[in-house]
């Protein structure tokens, strides 16, 4: 009992340690401390009990409430670990054969970025002249006119590549069986523990069609006016300024007009002028330095985002922030919580030698075909460049990276592909076994969806719905829930296929899909 308290104990100490770290480098500390010392200079203030006073003029000037939603925000990004005196390594990823594979993985995508530049015989960084200085500075709210010829330029890699990876990987102190009751018809043969359906159930138990949902449109004999009622509501929960109490009122799905202040709680994202000359500062870097990577992210836009309907129109917005979020060193700061390492670069003729690399891009990402789908819903949710930028940069961090690493972490790619299969087995063996026959696997259809949480495939206002509920509920795992449900509501016309080619043409087009419906739906039903 003694050593279940001391770990317990060890454990605190810890998280303790790494909130107090991570506060004091954040601009709100020297905040606190600024107010702090201008109360102590009031003469009215009682200096025999100076702390109840200072805790008493936070509390009354709001930033008590700043300060629980800073470290709640620390909470939730803080490792879970099992072990605290483990190995860095271990911590980040405790398998070793997953670490091996992801290493592998990196290894694989920094040759193809290598590959590129040495074809195209083109460097990874560059200087810019004055002269391109400038017109770059003057065109930088249209970005979208410039038309460089990228047609040689190919995608580091796709999801179909990260496939391929992931369902390479094997345990290998993993027996197989040959008893088909025991077999998984599953392509990830891994054995991570993920949800049942009755957990699911239990889980989502707000999402139950008894409860009211923004998102659900026949709302039958629940109030007409709940809509109404929830922004009215929505506002005391924004006043109250409190991120657990907005994540809570996000489980129903957030009012349109609420949606920016809801998310930017959750997310604990307060924009000020320091903010605002950090965001100046990346902007100088991208007008200063040229990267391949800029090239990429140009062409994955020209590619992905201009050619919806949906989307087009915020080509300019999509250059700035991917552009900005390339260059920005405080990304590197999420492979604390990552099986992944930030990608290097080596000066010529050193390569493999440690004090001669340099972190490449500066934010240590490679983007992937489709990568800038992740961030263009959020320009329907926040209209001011500034905030748009800081809130990617958060729900990048703390969910969207774990969509392409490969991981054992219960919202890792791996774990919402195993509970994709898991739960459409269960729901649907006949199905699932009919498509696996038929060369149609399921995940090789949904993969595409998983990996870009959605976007580009739903509807605007049903792909916000559900990161509403991501955000809510924390994790990413809903995104297996709703591609299980997609493939069930589809289940008659892909029991007709007889190919690959016929089961993706039944799900080509999704648009037209609610995303609360399936849910609840899929959930709920005694089917």
């Amino acid at each position: 009992m003694n050593e279940v308290i001391n770990f317990f104990e060890m454990e605190t100490a810890i998280k303790v340690a790494y909130i107090v770290q991570e506060l004091n480098q954040a601009s709100l500390n020297t905040q606190l401390k600024k107010s702090a010392q201008a109360h102590v200079l009031n003469p009215e203030v009682d200096l025999a009990n100076l702390k109840d006073e200072v805790r008493r003029a936070f509390r009354e000037s709001g930033q008590e409430k700043l300060l629980k939603n800073a470290v709640y925000k620390q909470l939730s990004q803080f490792p879970p670990t099992e072990n605290p005196d483990a190995p860095l390594e271990h911590i980040k990823e405790p398998l070793a054969y997953i670490r091996r594979a992801q290493l592998n993985w990196e290894k694989r995508i920094v040759k193809s970025l290598n590959s590129m530049c040495t074809e195209l015989s083109i460097p990874l960084a560059r200087k810019r002249g004055l002269s391109e200085q400038k017109e770059l500075k003057n065109a930088w709210n249209e970005l979208g006119t410039d038309e460089p010829d990228l047609t040689a330029f190919r995608p580091v890699y796709a999801p179909k590549d990260f496939l391929d990876a992931l369902v390479t990987v094997k345990n290998p102190h993993q027996q197989l069986t040959h008893n088909p009751l025991q077999k998984s018809w599953g392509l990830i043969q891994i054995p991570l523990k993920v949800k049942t359906i009755a957990e699911l159930k239990s889980c989502y138990c707000d999402l139950s069609p008894n409860n009211a949902q923004i998102g659900v449109e026949n709302l039958s004999s629940l109030s007409a006016g709940f809509e109404n009622e929830a922004v009215k509501f929505g506002r005391k929960v924004i006043n109250e300024n409190q991120s657990p109490l907005a994540q809570l009122y996000a489980k129903q799905g957030c009012p349109t007009t609420l949606r920016s202040e809801i998310w930017s709680n959750i997310l604990g994202v307060t924009t000020d002028d320091v903010d605002c000359l950090y965001y100046e500062q990346l902007k100088k870097y991208v007008i200063q330095h040229d990267m391949l990577v800029d090239d990429l992210m140009y062409k994955d836009v020209k590619l992905t985002a201009t050619n919806d309907d949906q989307y087009f129109v915020f080509e300019d917005n999509l250059y700035q922030v991917l552009f900005l979020f390339s260059r920005d060193t405080y990304i590197l700061k999420h492979f604390a919580n990552s099986s992944a390492t930030p990608a290097k670069s080596y000066i010529r003729g050193m390569l493999g030698v440690d004090d001669y690399s340099v972190v490449y891009p500066p934010n240590g990402v490679i983007p992937f075909h489709g990568f800038s789908m992740l961030l263009v819903p959020l320009c329907f949710v926040f209209d001011d460049p500034v905030k748009l930028y800081f809130n990617f940069r958060e729900l990048y961090c703390r969910h969207f990276h774990r969509l392409h690493t490969i991981s054992s972490h219960e919202q890792g790619i791996l774990s919402i592909c195993v509970q994709f299969e898991t739960i459409l087995q269960c729901r649907q063996p006949q199905l699932f076994l009919h498509l696996k026959e038929k060369g149609a696997h399921p995940l090789k259809i949904a993969f595409k969806w998983l990996m870009r949480a959605f976007s580009g495939y739903l509807a605007a206002d049903q792909l916000l719905y559900l990161w509403d509920r991501i955000l809510a509920y924390g994790t990413l795992e809903i995104l297996a829930v709703l591609a299980a449900a997609i493939f069930s509501f589809r289940r008659v016309n892909l029991m007709e296929t007889s190919s690959y080619a016929a089961a993706e043409a039944v799900l080509a087009d999704i648009t037209t899909m609610k995303v609360l419906p399936l849910l609840q739906v899929f959930l709920f039903s005694n089917s």
